[in-house]
């Protein structure tokens, strides 16, 4: 096994093998990422595939509670509160999704606990997610008050069409593994003790197949998946950006901090 060094130790990296471990080393909060931890992913993806021994990226949640729980709220009111800061987190974080999404190498979400917001995101950036039975889903946003860019949006659709996204995205509730299963969030659920040997078999089986074929369908299931060419997006971007200016979004983040539900007015 060999570390991985990062410049912050809220997400670890190391290789074992033939695989290629991410941790979101955050318990404390539910490993909800932080903006130090969104800049770290594509660094540890760089030593991944600089590394041709790795065939396969697992990302978790440190501890027994989550995967990730979204993203770390406490940092809004600095690092998310007017335009300029939104779009320069939202930069970061996109990038790291980005880096996720296409990578050559496969990449592996093991889910236990909660996966919420951010961490639905990240779990969408991957190739296949595998949940234990107590794991919960969902994206918390119309209770915060958020908009969620398209690129986000769209991952989420690819998986489980339309009705289902906007299920999600309207009662913000929670999604047990089983239910996430069946709209097609998820690729396996297996008893809360045996998810880490589950998948580090199915780490087995994908690291004796040919890395240039699965590279090559990597690639051609994305190029599928692409945009169609008269898809609105300033409208839609224009629309999460009337969320983030909005007083509902504030409203939402106070909720949020003074733990209470919030009370939003639509403007």
């Amino acid at each position: 096994m060999t570390a991985i060094p990062l410049p912050t130790d809220r997400v670890l990296a190391r290789t074992e093998g033939a695989i290629g471990w991410i941790t979101f080393n955050n318990p404390a909060r539910r490993n909800a990422m932080s903006q130090e931890m969104w800049e770290a992913i594509p660094l540890a993806f760089d030593a991944f595939e600089a590394n041709s021994a790795i065939r396969v990226v697992v990302l978790h949640g440190a501890g027994d509670k989550a995967f990730v729980a979204g993203a770390d709220i406490s940092q809004f009111n600095e690092l998310r509160s007017s335009p300029e800061t939104v779009a320069k987190y939202d930069a970061i974080s996109d990038e790291a999704s980005r880096r996720i999404a296409v990578s050559p190498k496969p990449t592996i979400a093991m889910i236990h606990g909660f996966c919420i917001g951010g961490g639905v995101g990240l779990a969408v950036c991957c190739d296949m997610r595998i949940a234990s039975q107590s794991a919960k889903f969902g994206v918390p946003a119309t209770r915060l008050g958020l908009g969620y860019g398209p690129s986000g949006v769209k991952r989420l659709m690819d998986l489980v069409g339309p009705s289902h996204t906007k299920e999600i995205f309207y009662t913000a509730r929670h999604f047990s593994a089983q239910e996430s299963k069946e709209m097609g969030l998820v690729n396996r659920v297996t008893p809360d003790a045996d998810l880490e040997t589950y998948v580090r078999t199915y780490c087995a089986t994908i690291a004796e197949n040919a890395p240039m074929t699965m590279r090559a369908i990597k690639r051609t299931v994305a190029e599928l998946l692409t945009l169609s060419p008269n898809a609105n997006l300033a409208e839609a971007d224009r629309l999460v950006a009337e969320c983030f200016a909005s007083a509902d979004y504030v409203e939402g983040r106070t909720a949020f901090m003074e733990k209470r539900k919030p009370v939003f007015a639509g403007r």
